[in-house]
């Protein structure tokens, strides 16, 4: 089975998005789509109308490829790439009012397209040209010599007073098929999420549609406080897509998206909002190879989903032995994302990486997305310079090609716990193994609700086992520490077959379920995890 990200690289620079290298088309068609050589006036404002036609006549036509980019750029390595500067004395709107401004990535290295950029002002919609003189080479002198004077961009970035009046901080960026990623205030960069996700963890291999085209629309005059507003064209070998952002930075980065799809032919799954982080290690894993000196090396710690029923289930992140998915039957759903609970520094160590400025995202849908599910793919990984853990919707029904399918949600990049979920919720999962065929879970509860709870007030645990383990033993009580509650449990790993011993990786994980029931009725949020026999 192909690694859905397999040919990721996380480099680890703050500007920097994980990609793939995957034909995506980067012409545009005739009569699609704006002219890009000169400004033109509309008779009515540019919208997500104008993208959803464009999407919907691009996918009646036979998906293109990309063309090249000049055979230097494809030659350089990571570090001459990132020896080209973007001057920051060139950066788009820096001579005007407005409080955005913009910078572009210069092609070369894994970033081998480019993208085409327009501006919007009022009802006037103008190409971006990105040329040589928007950047320094002065640690390649021979390249520009190589080069054309419009050399385009690979994706832009865009920056805001977000930390404080005096500076404008890089807040978002779009870079590499679909990725884009964004800060609160007082975070850096962490997870990722996409436009969309094509057959991700499947045996045929995961396809990356990319984003072909950006329409960036200039804020009028005291009209800041609305956001900024992106448009993108989405574009694969099956399927295109029409999206609109409204970025809206501050203490939590809010976006506003919505999202038209059409279909070129059907495909066996499709992600919607998907979101990729990296997990190498925490509190919960048993010791291995990988763990250094600090006590915990991630970027999110689990993955919530709030589902239509009301319940909130909580799904700690692992480095598995072996590809792992995990399946939640999510109808109605009203909210899902990767959180990123663990804030303290104490737990990580890392004064380069600061993990625990990492951002947590939730997608919150706005409008019914019907039937369908949550997914959790979790990869093996030995290195933190990769992304290992994928989380995304996936829509029960398809519609035929040709027919829009619209999923409009709402982005928040917050500190954990940010309220959700608003009530009692898992602080921390930690695990032992005492023998190869026990597992020892600890698992703490904190929340809002707790101090209205009388001192003497107890918890009642409900656990449960799945196929292939037992529940030996648990208790729960009062955290003097922290004020919560704790919940330890010990389950028993039942035997297996000869032919499962000597393959214990054929062995199905045992999935665990946990929640705590008040003296008011009320509940916390599930705690659910995976053992699989014989893996740490």
């Amino acid at each position: 089975m192909h690694s859905p990200t397999a040919v990721f690289q996380r480099l680890r620079s703050l500007s920097l998005l994980p990609f793939a290298r995957v034909l995506a088309a980067a012409v545009c068609l005739a009569g699609f789509l704006l002219p890009a050589t000169a400004a033109k006036a509309a008779s009515r404002p540019f919208d997500l109308e104008n993208v959803e036609q464009a999407a919907k006549a691009l996918a009646a036509v036979p998906f293109q490829g990309p063309p090249p980019i000049p055979q230097a750029l494809r030659n350089l390595d990571y570090d001459a790439w990132r020896n080209i500067r973007f001057r920051p004395d060139r950066a788009f709107w820096a001579k005007s009012a407005s409080p955005y401004q913009l910078q572009f990535f210069h092609p070369g290295f894994l970033y081998d397209r480019t993208v085409k950029l327009h501006v919007i002002d009022g009802n006037t919609v103008a190409p971006l040209a990105v040329t040589k003189d928007m950047f320094d080479y002065s640690q390649l002198k021979d390249l520009p010599d190589q080069l054309p004077t419009e050399i385009g961009a690979a994706g832009f970035r865009v920056h805001t007073a977000i930390n404080t009046k005096a500076y404008l901080d890089e807040f978002v960026v779009f870079l590499g098929a679909s990725y884009f990623r964004a800060v609160a205030k007082g975070q850096v960069y962490g997870l990722s999420a996409r436009g969309l996700a094509i057959n991700t963890a499947e045996p045929e291999g995961e396809e990356f549609p990319w984003f072909r085209e950006f329409w960036i629309v200039k804020p009028a005059p005291g009209k800041a406080a609305k956001g900024l507003v992106v448009y993108a064209l989405l574009d694969s070998p099956s399927l295109t897509g029409a999206y609109a952002f409204t970025l809206l930075p501050g203490r939590e980065t809010v976006m506003d998206v919505s999202s038209r799809v059409y279909l070129r032919t059907p495909i066996k799954k499709l992600g919607i909002a998907p979101l990729t982080s990296m997990f190498l290690y925490g509190e919960n894993s048993l010791p291995s190879a990988r763990m250094d000196w600090r006590p915990e090396v991630h970027d999110s710690d689990g993955l919530l989903v709030h589902f239509g029923s009301g319940e909130w289930l909580w799904r700690p992140a692992q480095n598995p032995a072996n590809l792992l998915v995990s399946s939640f039957e999510a109808d109605h759903l009203k909210g899902f994302g990767l959180l990123h609970r663990d804030t303290d520094f104490n737990n990580y160590q890392d004064t380069e990486a600061r993990y625990e400025k990492r951002p947590s995202l939730w997608i919150e849908p706005r409008g019914d997305w019907g039937a369908g599910r949550v997914e959790m793919v979790l990869i093996p990984s030995e290195q933190e310079i990769h992304d290992n853990v994928v989380a995304y919707f996936h829509p029960k029904e398809q519609a035929a090609p040709g027919t829009p399918m619209g999923f409009d949600y709402r982005m928040r990049w917050l500190n954990a716990p940010g309220g959700l979920p608003p009530g009692v919720r898992v602080t921390a999962t930690r695990s032992s193994q005492p023998d190869k065929n026990s597992r020892l879970f600890v698992i703490d509860f904190l929340g809002d609700k707790l101090p209205a709870l009388k001192p003497q007030a107890k918890a009642e645990a409900v656990v449960s086992v799945g196929p292939g383990g037992t529940l030996l033993e648990q208790q729960c009580f009062r955290n003097p520490a922290t004020g919560g509650f704790r919940l330890t449990f010990k389950i028993g790993i039942d035997g297996g077959s000869a032919l499962q011993g000597i393959l214990p990786e054929k062995r199905p994980p045992i999935e665990l379920r946990a929640f705590l029931r008040f003296d008011d009725k009320s509940v916390s949020e599930t705690w659910s995890y995976a053992v699989t026999p014989g893996k740490s």
